[in-house]
């Protein structure tokens, strides 16, 4: 059964709806929910010795617990690039990207509830993980991709049995596409997006690291945004550890945009809240970075005042970086996709303070840099 008393929240007007329903955004502004969750006892570090080896060895701070879904993801390793940089391997997962971690949340919660269908959209990973975790849990499942995506992550969603729609257009397209589907009776949207358990997933990615660093936590942490999943699953951690009293401080968020798509950096750099007027009009620029090419991210202002919570900041990588981080990465013996070494491409060369990198996903979805 859920947790008792966990309750979508939208965070601009106060709506709640029950999290039994399929309601996938908050019906008076259309906005993605949050997650009214309450910890009801704090995590342990002594608890922790003989659980299972995945993420959820953290039940008490999840939304949800004993999975049926599981595919043993999470528990990825930490190693060190330089003496004040290190890298979690989040391509070790069962679908080769962090996704899993949001991914296993989203097709659980759907499994109790028992939808008609599926539907998720994706500029590859999330949907290659949802399809698998539906694949996991016995949910016919539909895919939406842009076309351009790797074929590579489109031949994967098809081997987990999901359908998959190829859209005309961007990433946006792509998500409208999708959103207008979801809106059917009896459908569940496994958006990574909008439904706030994906987040609670995504945030097992600092409490590992915590573990894994005897109760601490680096002086700062970067990731890559496109649409924020992972950095507001790390804020949502950072906050919940230091509010167990797990940690004495809070770590910078350092968010890592690709140069040739980064409106929240634009927006930040401008002071703003929210994005600025004309951003994303038109079509996105190509970049190598594609799972980051969000010209939109609908939670736009929860990164940004997350980032600026932390003192952290924003960073954008040109091209060319990317492609060397690419190469540079691959040489140390890590061969990861093009979007993953966005933030080995900002952070590499930083030797003032310990800061940890995520590898998302592996060289083998895209293939090398071109």
């Amino acid at each position: 059964m859920l947790v008792a008393m966990t309750t979508y929240l939208c965070p601009q007007d106060g709506t709640r709806a029950d999290t039994t329903s399929l309601t996938w955004r908050c019906p008076e502004c259309g906005g993605p929910w949050d997650l009214d969750f309450r910890i009801s006892e704090p995590l342990s570090p002594n608890s922790l010795a003989g659980r299972v080896n995945s993420l959820w060895r953290y039940e008490e701070v999840l939304p949800l617990s004993a999975p049926a879904t599981t595919l043993g993801e999470g528990r990825t390793p930490l190693v060190p690039l330089t003496d004040t940089v290190s890298a979690k391997l989040d391509f070790l997962m069962p679908t080769l990207s962090f996704k899993d971690r949001g991914a296993v949340m989203l097709a659980e919660l759907a499994r109790r509830l028992n939808p008609d269908r599926v539907v998720a959209d994706s500029s590859g990973n999330a949907g290659t993980a949802v399809a698998a975790y539906c694949a996991r849990a016995g949910l016919p499942c539909t895919v939406y991709v842009p076309e351009g995506t790797s074929p590579k992550k489109t031949e994967q969603i098809r081997a987990h049995g999901a359908q998959l729609h190829i859209v005309p257009g961007d990433r946006e397209a792509t998500a409208l596409a999708a959103r207008s589907a979801a809106d059917a009776p009896g459908t569940f949207y496994a958006s990574h997006v909008f439904n706030p358990y994906f987040l609670h997933g995504t945030k097992t990615y600092v409490y590992e690291m915590w573990e894994d660093l005897g109760g601490q936590l680096p002086d700062a942490i970067a990731v890559p945004v496109g649409n924020g999943t992972l950095l507001l699953g790390a804020a949502l951690a950072t906050r919940e550890l230091l509010a167990q009293g797990l940690i004495e401080r809070r770590p910078a968020l350092i968010a890592v945009q690709a140069e040739a798509v980064a409106p929240l950096a634009a927006a930040f750099r401008a002071g703003a809240d929210d994005l600025l007027d004309g951003a994303g009009d038109g079509p996105a620029a190509p970049t190598l970075a594609e799972g980051i090419a969000i010209p939109r991210p609908p939670r736009a202002r929860q990164i940004l005042a997350a980032v600026r919570a932390s003192g952290g900041t924003f960073l954008t990588v040109p091209e060319d970086r990317i492609r060397s981080a690419q190469l540079d990465l691959a040489a140390r013996g890590l061969y990861v996709e093009t979007t993953g070494v966005a933030c080995w491409a900002a952070v590499g060369d930083w030797t003032d303070r310990s800061v940890v990198v995520p590898l998302c996903g592996a060289g083998l979805k895209t293939g090398p840099a071109s």
